[in-house]
């Protein structure tokens, strides 16, 4: 028999135990994301972002509870479910949050992997604790403050007959204390240090959500923090407590709240696929995006009217794209037909913006006409003042919006044939995750770019926005959110995510 074949028999699945970070998705480690995007399937906690699951596109995935939200599995019945994957040959990754080997339990994870003697790895991950010196500006050591770290657990093994910590000991201990699980026995730990001997004016630092965008920080002394995390509060985990003299270096070396949206609550409404190119700037200015799809992109019910363009795409001498959705899904579909790009080698191609021709890039060609302003009437504008003048031209559009481009072109003589390559649908409710959020969050801004969205957005919201800002893409946007009864507060002086991200940058620092 041969012996990779045998091998493949008789080996049983792997587990990858995966540190997930402290929280911002992109803090996972390269290993850590090699794993994911060879796994089946993947085991994660509530500590653990979903956003990473991104890189795991093809494997099913299982959350085994987070607080608030869903049941709360038991150490066991992860165990099981990780075993029983395993040995039905999967590849299996359990993703937890921070690193494996800072209170996270895989020593039981690992034992019960051995027993049945199925191959493992440890991806470390960043752990809180070390995360803070980057997101908060609190180094946990510091050469001429603290030359040692204590990482302590609040919430030990329910059952014990004693705690396992020597509270005497940490409150003499020579450097900082970080306190991880600590909410709920904030009065029983912060008491038991203070009781032995640990002076209760030490300065502390409660930090929530530690490198995500609404992440909190609470600066106060130590005979003072349980007094910030009752449930009152609402100051719920995840949740770590620096005990320190080096906690007082955080105003002086903070710099991730100090972004120009930080705390911002923003509300990004482009398509899922779309919604990165707006959310991502915003995030790296600070701001806390919460991203709700209010339009879908689909191509048509019917490519018929397409196709035949296709077949016939010789007979014109231009082709025109009022959108990126538009070149994609057109040329697309014309290598799905058995076509390729040298069917356009003798067409002329405009496009309404620069980010409409760096779609067009990706399909090795280059627009000959992009407007200065980025919008149908400046299109129209240049290509009636092309040279040579247009005879037959193909415009790629989608299903509803203006006809400025082709009624003007029409009207100076071009002949034009209008295909919809791509159809954008209302989302039909807003997702109750979204609701919640904005429930427990108010929006500072809301963005729209374009009619559709700023009609179904109203249709979600109304006048329940309050106080809330109003960020559009394009005159044309404002002037329909003014006639649905809301204000504009910022308008981007050309069509692109950039200029769009600027006027909120703009409207908020001056």
């Amino acid at each position: 028999m041969n012996s990779e074949l045998a091998l493949s028999e008789t080996t049983p699945g792997f587990v990858a135990l995966v540190g997930a970070g402290p929280g911002h998705p992109g803090l996972l480690t390269l290993r850590g994301r090699e794993c994911l995007q060879d796994c089946d399937v993947v085991l994660y906690d509530g500590l653990s972002n979903v956003e990473m699951l991104v890189h795991a596109p093809q494997a099913v995935h299982q959350c085994v509870g987070k607080h608030g939200q869903s049941r709360i599995w038991k150490q066991d019945e992860i165990v099981a479910e990780m075993i029983r994957h395993a040995k039905d040959g999967k590849r299996v990754v359990r993703l937890k949050g921070g690193d494996p080997a800072v209170f996270a339990r895989t020593s039981e994870e690992v034992n019960a992997l051995k027993a049945e003697r199925i191959p493992f790895e440890i991806v470390p991950g960043i752990t809180a604790a070390l995360a803070a010196g980057s997101y908060a500006g609190i180094p946990i050591t510091h050469r001429g403050i603290a030359s040692a770290v204590a990482l302590v657990t609040g919430h030990e093994e329910p059952g014990k007959a004693k705690s396992d910590l020597d509270w005497p000991a940490l409150a003499r201990f020579p450097g900082t204390l970080v306190v991880y699980m600590g909410v709920t026995t904030a009065k029983q730990w912060t008491d038991a240090l203070i009781g032995s001997g640990k002076d209760p004016k030490t300065p502390c630092a409660i930090l929530r959500r530690c490198s995500l965008p609404d992440q909190q920080k609470i600066q106060c002394r130590l005979d003072e923090v349980a007094g910030h995390l009752t449930p009152a509060s609402k100051f719920r985990p995840p949740v770590i407590t620096i005990v320190g003299e080096v906690t007082g270096l955080a105003e002086s070396m903070d710099w991730f709240s100090r972004r120009p949206l930080s705390g911002k609550n923003v509300l990004v409404t482009r398509p899922k696929d779309q919604a990165d190119q707006l959310a991502k700037p915003l995030e790296e200015l600070g701001a806390n995006v919460i991203v709700q799809p209010a339009i879908e992109i689909s191509g048509p019910d019917d490519w018929s009217k397409v196709d035949a363009a296709i077949d016939h795409i010789e007979t014109f001498d231009s082709l025109v794209f009022t959108s990126r959705n538009g070149v994609k899904s057109f040329l697309d579909r014309l290598l799905e037909v058995g076509r390729d790009m040298r069917c356009l080698g003798g067409l002329k191609i405009a496009v309404v913006g620069d980010a409409t021709a760096n779609v067009l890039a990706t399909y090795h060609l280059r627009a000959d006409w992009i407007p200065e302003t980025f919008d149908a009437d400046a299109l129209l504008t240049t290509l009636q003042n092309a040279e040579p003048s247009l005879k037959s031209t193909l415009v790629v559009r989608t299903q509803r919006g203006r006809d400025v481009v082709s009624d003007g072109l029409r009207d100076s003589g071009t002949q034009v044939r209008e295909v919809v390559a791509y159809e954008n649908r209302d989302v039909p409710e807003m997702d109750p995750a979204t609701r919640a959020k904005l429930d427990e969050q108010p929006l500072d801004w809301i963005t729209l770019t374009s009619p559709a969205t700023a009609r179904n957005v109203h249709r979600w919201l109304g006048d329940s926005i309050g106080e809330t800002k109003v960020a559009v893409i394009s005159p044309l946007t404002a002037q329909t959110v003014r006639e649905l009864g809301w204000r504009v507060h910022a308008v981007a002086e050309s069509a692109t995510m950039q200029s769009l991200t600027q006027a909120i940058l703009d409207a908020e620092t001056t």
